[in-house]
């Protein structure tokens, strides 16, 4: 029995011993005694002052002294005021380590036929562009969160929504037609999420090109700068031939789908490949492409109810005002939709497919704004759980030069930071030359793998996944201190340790006496 629970069941009993009554369970508050109080759990005495009739000193000393004689588990106590502190005794904490030696899924809670059904999205790609850094974060986040959701009890179904329309995708496909002269990644020597992004690139750096002498145009015309500005970006061929091309896209042109499907499965590719590097993987996966059309069709019925209103320019928006915010585009005027509209359509399929009891997004914080509005749309749109949906907001990652930026190409991919991680161990571990005897070159290359993704993890996971982060690729490698690789280091010393104790017959024994001595340190992790 927990020793939680040891003291809970003492504790009932001394109220209906010492009071005559019995309370319910609830009523017994345990919490973790203070660090400048001597104990290890506090007692509340308040709760049970209406039962005692007495003082919340008096209480609180009768409870102990009933518990010191009683309850094995309680060594000592003392109290102030209300609070009940109680020293727990060294064979509870004996006890306690027996148990956890006993049971190889300690902590842990296995999912039952009617455990709840979490869905965690993470990951969300565009398939204009490899994957980087900054979904490095979120994979690592959304796959550890799922890790976590499972050990306490619940079924998880992870999930990925591939961003594979909209018009970023027709500025790469655009470019390739424009330049890129019917290359393959296989011609490339790329892997195809590479190749994809480099002409999402080269579109951005056309189009600016085209901007800067639209606006020079204006200028010379005699339109203030901002407004010649604002009017070239609209006004540039480029960006008018991608809007015409989503335009067929969403029409259903077979050129146009073609294309798009043979660049995206070229991505998909890549993609597969980053992940594996990673180690996270998808239970299922949903695609805009299919997705938005759900999401459309939502948003007109929103709008036949009066939930939503049409404007002239013949744009469906919601009038959010009433909540306190903005109004929010939901289909543009020619008729194409944005990601409000297809996460619409993505969670209606998601619910459709799952009997999904709680719905968690793992998405930075600059779509805090987004799901804040979305979990109202689809509240108003009659979805029970809108309300009840989860962002798991997470900071961004930057770089010692500032923010990442795809369309510029000043971004840190994932395969080259995995390839640079992997790399920086072998060079470490080849300095540790003795270490190394006798073991094969796959051997020390599965090695280096472990040791650089384990730096790279534990770089990424240990900082509070609320606040942005700096990513210093030397430092997260580095063996000291708090990194994954003395983590690492120290579980081999434990095991080589364990081994050679096996190899000399030294008994370690399977359970430890309750008279086994503990030393303060060895204590005081317990408050911890």
């Amino acid at each position: 029995m927990k020793i939680e629970d040891q003291i809970t069941s003492a504790a009932l009993a001394a109220v209906k011993d010492l009071y005559g009554a019995e309370v319910p369970e609830k009523m017994i508050q345990l919490q973790k005694t203070r660090a400048d109080f001597e104990g290890n759990l506090t007692l509340v005495a308040f709760p049970l002052l209406k039962t005692s009739r007495k003082k919340p000193e008096e209480t609180a000393q009768e409870i102990g002294e009933y518990l010191k004689r009683n309850c094995k588990a309680v060594a000592d106590f003392n109290v102030v005021k209300g609070f009940l502190n109680l020293v727990i005794a060294p064979a509870a904490w004996v006890g306690l380590l027996n148990d956890i030696n006993a049971d190889e899924k300690f902590g842990e809670k296995t999912a039952g036929e009617g455990s709840p059904l979490v869905m965690i999205e993470y990951s969300s790609p565009n398939t204009n562009k490899p994957l980087h850094l900054g979904h490095v974060r979120n994979n690592l986040l959304g796959w550890s969160l799922a890790q976590i959701m499972a050990a306490n009890g619940n079924k998880v179904v992870k999930t990925n929504i591939v961003n594979d329309r909209g018009i970023h995708i027709c500025k790469s496909m655009l470019a390739w037609q424009k330049w890129g002269n019917g290359i393959t990644p296989e011609q490339a020597g790329k892997k195809g999420d590479h190749l994809i992004g480099d002409f999402y690139v080269a579109f951005d750096k056309h189009y600016k090109e085209e901007c800067k002498t639209l606006q020079a145009q204006y200028e010379s015309e005699g339109m203030p700068a901002d407004d010649a500005k604002a009017k070239a970006e609209q006004e540039a061929p480029l960006i008018r031939e991608a809007h015409e091309m989503l335009v067929k896209w969403e029409q259903g042109d077979p050129e146009v789908r073609g294309l798009w499907e043979k660049m995206n499965n070229w991505v998909y590719a890549g993609f597969d490949e980053t992940y594996k590097a990673l180690g996270v993987g998808f239970d299922k996966i949903y695609y805009e492409s299919n997705t938005y059309l759900a999401g459309k069709k939502k948003v007109e019925e929103g709008l036949e109810k009066g939930l939503f209103i049409r404007k002239d320019d013949n744009s469906v928006w919601a009038d959010l005002t009433d909540e306190g915010l903005d109004q929010k585009l939901l289909l543009r005027k020619d008729g194409t939709s944005v990601y409000m509209t297809q996460d619409i359509g993505t969670a209606q399929m998601r619910f459709a497919d799952f009997p999904i009891d709680k719905m968690i997004y793992v998405v930075g914080n600059e779509q805090n704004y987004h799901f804040q509005v979305l979990s109202i749309l689809l509240d108003r749109l009659g979805f029970k759980w809108g309300k009840d949906l989860v962002h798991f907001s997470y900071g961004m990652v930057e770089l010692p030069n500032g923010k990442m930026k795809s369309r510029e190409g000043t971004v840190v991919d994932a395969d080259d930071l995995v390839a640079s991680m992997i790399e920086n161990a072998k060079s470490l571990s080849e300095d540790k030359v003795n270490k190394l005897e006798g073991i094969t070159d796959e051997e020390k290359n599965e090695i280096a793998r472990i040791v650089g993704m384990g730096a790279l993890k534990y770089f990424i996971l240990k900082v509070d996944a609320r606040k942005n982060m700096l990513f210093n690729p030397e430092e997260s490698i580095d063996f000291n201190g708090n990194t994954g690789p003395f983590i690492q280091y120290t579980y081999a010393r434990i095991r080589s340790i364990l081994r050679k104790a096996e190899a000399q017959a030294v008994g370690i024994p399977a359970v430890l006496p309750d008279d086994a001595p503990l030393n303060e340190k060895e204590i005081a992790s317990f408050r911890s």
